[in-house]
C-alpha cells in the first residue's frame, strides 16, 4: 500500500516525500492537468493507502488559476469514481486563501467541494487541511515564498529590502508535511504556525547571514528560528558549504575553534575511523550536524534525497574546515588517508532516542 501524491515535485510535494521516506512508507506520483492519464489513476489509486492532493495552480491569468484548481479535483473525481478499491483517506492539501475573493481562494474552495463530494461517494474519509504561508528549504526564490526570496539575497550578500510589510502566517514545511499525512490534527496546520511581520523576518535572515557568515551557529532555541535557519543554509549547498576555521599552530601544537553557538542546546562527540572506513550514511529532518576533521585526511559526501548528484568535499585535519550538513540531505564521511581519522561531531540538539531523527539512507 502507497501513499499516491499530486505534486510531487513541487516544493510540499517534496517535502511531504521526505517525510513518507522517514517514516517508512513508499510514495507514488499522480500526474495531473495535460499529463492526467485515468487509467494511469486508477491503478494508482487501486493500491493507495492515502491520496494526497497537494498540486495546484497559483500562477497565471484569473481563468487559468481558478479553473486549473478546479480541472485538478475534476481530474482526481473522475479517477475516484472509476476505482474499485478506493483509497479509505483523501488528504487536501488547501489554503487559508480558499473562500475569498481571489481567483486562487474561488479555485481552491470549488476544488476542495468537488474532491469532497467524490471522497464521500467513495466511502472515504476526506480530510481538508487549510494552509498558511510554507517555507522551508530548497524554495523556490521569487515564487513560493518570500522567505526563500529573503535567503537567497542574504546568501549573495545582498542587503533585503521589503516592499510590503504586512503579518505572515508562517509554517515550514516538514511541519505541513506532517498535518497531510495524518501526524497532526487537520486544524494543527494553523496553531503549529507563526505569525512574523516581512520586516521582521528580512531582519532575522539578515541576523542570521552575518552571524554565520563566520561559522557561528546563531540562537536557533526556537523551532521556528531553526527552521528559518535551515532554510537560509539551503541556500549555500556547494562552494560555500565548508566553513575555513583558524588553525594556529606553535611549538606546543596546533588549535582551533570547532563550533560557537549563540543560543539553544548542543552536543558534540568524537571518533576515530580506521583507513578506508565509511561513517553516516544518514540523514536529518531538523538536526544541524557539524563535521570537522581534527587529524588524517577524509572525504565527505552529501546527496540531496531522491536527486542523484552527489557533492563530495575533501577534508584534512591540517587546513580544518566546518561541514553542517543540509537537512534531508544524506551524508558520509570515509577516511581516504593511511592513518587514523579523527573527526568532531556537533549537533544543535541533546540526543533523544525517542525521537533521534536520525535515518539511514546512502549516499
Amino acid at each position: 500500500m502507497t501513499i499516491v501524491l499530486t505534486g510531487s515535485n513541487g516544493f510540499l510535494g517534496w517535502h511531504t516525500r521526505v517525510l513518507a521516506e522517514s517514516l517508512g512508507k513508499q510514495t507514488e506520483a499522480l500526474a495531473l492537468g495535460d499529463k492526467f492519464d485515468v487509467d494511469s489513476a486508477v491503478d494508482a489509486l487501486g493500491h493507495a493507502s492515502m491520496l494526497v492532493h497537494i498540486a495546484g495552480v497559483n500562477r497565471g491569468s484569473d481563468d487559468d488559476v481558478r479553473q486549473g484548481n478546479v480541472r485538478f479535483a475534476e481530474q482526481l473525481a473522475t479517477a475516484l469514481g472509476q476505482t474499485s478499491t478506493k483509497p479509505p483517506t483523501v488528504v487536501y492539501a488547501n489554503s487559508i486563501q480558499a473562500g475569498n475573493d481571489s481567483p486562487y481562494g474561488k479555485g481552491k474552495q470549488e476544488a476542495g467541494e468537488i474532491l469532497r463530494r467524490a471522497a464521500e461517494q467513495a466511502g472515504a474519509r476526506f480530510v481538508d487541511v487549510r494552509l498558511p504561508n510554507l517555507f522551508g528549504e530548497h524554495g523556490v526564490p521569487f515564487y513560493n515564498s518570500v522567505v526563500a526570496t529573503f535567503c537567497q539575497l542574504a546568501a549573495q550578500g545582498k542587503q533585503l529590502e521589503v516592499q510590503d510589510d504586512k503579518d505572515l502566517l508562517l509554517l515550514h514545511a516538514q511541519v505541513a508535511a506532517e498535518v497531510l499525512l495524518g501526524l497532526h490534527e487537520p486544524e494543527d496546520s494553523l496553531r503549529l504556525a507563526t505569525s512574523r511581520r516581512v520586516s521582521e523576518i528580512a531582519a532575522l535572515i539578515q541576523e542570521m547571514a552575518g552571524t554565520y557568515s563566520t561559522g557561528t551557529i546563531p540562537d536557533i532555541a526556537n523551532s521556528f528560528e531553526r527552521d528559518l535557519f535551515n532554510t537560509y543554509r539551503s541556500f549555500l549547498v556547494g562552494d560555500r558549504l565548508p566553513i575555513p576555521l583558524n588553525r594556529k599552530e606553535d611549538a606546543r601544537g596546533a588549535f582551533f575553534e570547532v563550533v560557537r553557538s549563540a543560543g539553544g542546546e548542543g552536543q558534540s562527540s568524537f571518533s576515530t575511523t580506521m583507513p578506508g572506513v565509511t561513517r553516516g550514511q544518514h540523514y536529518h529532518r531538523r538536526k544541524i550536524e557539524r563535521f570537522t576533521v581534527l587529524s588524517g585526511t577524509a572525504e565527505i559526501s552529501m546527496r540531496k534525497l531522491f536527486s542523484d548528484e552527489v557533492l563530495t568535499f575533501p577534508v584534512g585535519g591540517t587546513n580544518p574546515v566546518a561541514v553542517d550538513m543540509p537537512t534531508m540531505w544524506s551524508h558520509k564521511i570515509t577516511n581516504t588517508g593511511p592513518d587514523e581519522l579523527y573527526t568532531m561531531f556537533w549537533i544543535n540538539e541533546i540526543f533523544d532516542p525517542s525521537s533521534p531523527d536520525t535515518f539511514p539512507e546512502e549516499v
